[in-house]
């Protein structure tokens, strides 16, 4: 009797213990309210002491997040131009606030290595690993 609630107590540990570790925790990227900045949000302790430890060296010198404006089927040249702008760390987030206000209409190629992992167990086991870090993209439309 007491074996069996023994086994019974154990897989339920195990499984809650698995439940925990599968949950999403990639940053999200997303517009600010008003749409005048960009948002990373959600950022894990360990990314966030990185960024606070670089960002208090120098904050000018690193690129926390690249925004890139992507062409539209009606543009005659078909390159993705930089957007330029300073990235500020308020709290947990990473705000980007572009030199020039973000045009109504236009698509927005937002790429961040913030929370990028190289290889954790699930890309391990399934042998997805790949030899460099790719950056978490996201594609805004203001």
């Amino acid at each position: 009797m007491f074996k069996s609630v023994k086994y019974l107590l154990l897989f339920v540990i195990l499984f809650q213990f698995t439940a925990c570790s599968q949950r999403n925790d990639k940053p999200i990227i997303t517009f600010s309210a008003d749409s005048s900045s960009i948002v990373i949000k959600n950022i894990d302790q360990a990314s966030l002491f990185e960024i606070k430890k670089t960002y208090q060296v120098n904050p000018d010198s690193i690129k926390l997040i690249s925004v890139l404006v992507t062409p539209g089927a009606q543009d005659s040249l078909q390159d993705e131009k930089d957007i330029s702008g300073k990235a500020v760390l308020a709290g947990d987030s990473v705000i980007f606030t572009p030199a020039n206000s973000f045009v109504k209409g236009k698509t927005y190629l937002v790429e961040s290595y913030i929370g990028v992992k190289f290889a954790d167990k699930s890309k391990l086991f399934k042998g997805t690993i790949k030899h460099n870090l790719e950056p978490q993209t996201q594609m805004l439309l203001r």
